[in-house]
């Protein structure tokens, strides 16, 4: 598979598996598993000849690569781990979340969220990280330089709240109470390292 034609299947992957399966006739069961070969026989038919070439293992090879687990293969079904905006219900395990995770923001949100609490937005979850630096990688793609803050999942633990772990380093809620928030300093080494990584790759 060539890079330019693993590109292309991954978006369209993530086109059916988080947001909108109907576009390609598909159903998605309560969990959001689909079957592979019924994906299959909607990109061909609806693609042309651009995936004249798909087979099964293709998808085992997209799960297996990919560096955050976005996607998980069970027999021959496959869904996302994360990142949904249709409403599915989780069978991700609950067990060993670490005591803090954390979420970033665009910095003049960073009150209003202190007191609200954060909810998921557009996703049908809020998506924590499991480190400063994920937080700060996944908050730069939006903003220049994103607010990081430290959610106290050890005590949204004890009261009670689930959290669930999806991909590699990112974890899921369905939304976070204020009084489990935190701001995390700019000065926090950390996030120092990551800020200087975009220094590096923007000269």
């Amino acid at each position: 598979m060539r890079t330019g034609e693993r590109n292309s299947l991954a978006r369209r992957l993530a086109l059916v598996l988080r947001h909108a399966p109907e576009k390609f006739d598909l159903e998605m069961d309560i969990n959001g598993w689909i079957d592979v070969k019924d994906i299959i026989r909607q990109f061909k038919q609806s693609g042309g000849k651009r995936f004249h070439w798909l087979r099964p293992h293709h998808f085992r090879a997209i799960v297996e690569t990919d560096p955050k687990g976005r996607y998980e293969v069970r027999g021959n079904t496959i869904r996302a781990t994360y990142g949904h905006t249709v409403e599915i219900e989780l069978d991700l395990p609950t067990d060993n979340i670490p005591d803090a995770l954390y979420f970033p923001c665009d910095p003049e949100q960073t009150e209003n969220l202190l007191e609200v609490g954060i909810s998921p937005g557009s996703r049908a979850h809020v998506h924590l990280s499991a480190s400063i630096r994920s937080a700060a990688e996944a908050g730069h793609v939006h903003f220049p330089l994103p607010t990081i803050l430290e959610v106290d999942t050890a005590q949204m633990n004890a009261a009670g709240e689930t959290i669930w772990h999806a991909g590699i380093t990112v974890y899921l809620t369905e939304n976070v109470p204020a009084q489990y928030i935190s701001v995390i300093d700019n000065d926090n080494p950390e996030y120092v390292l990551a800020r200087a990584r975009w220094v590096d790759e923007e000269e």
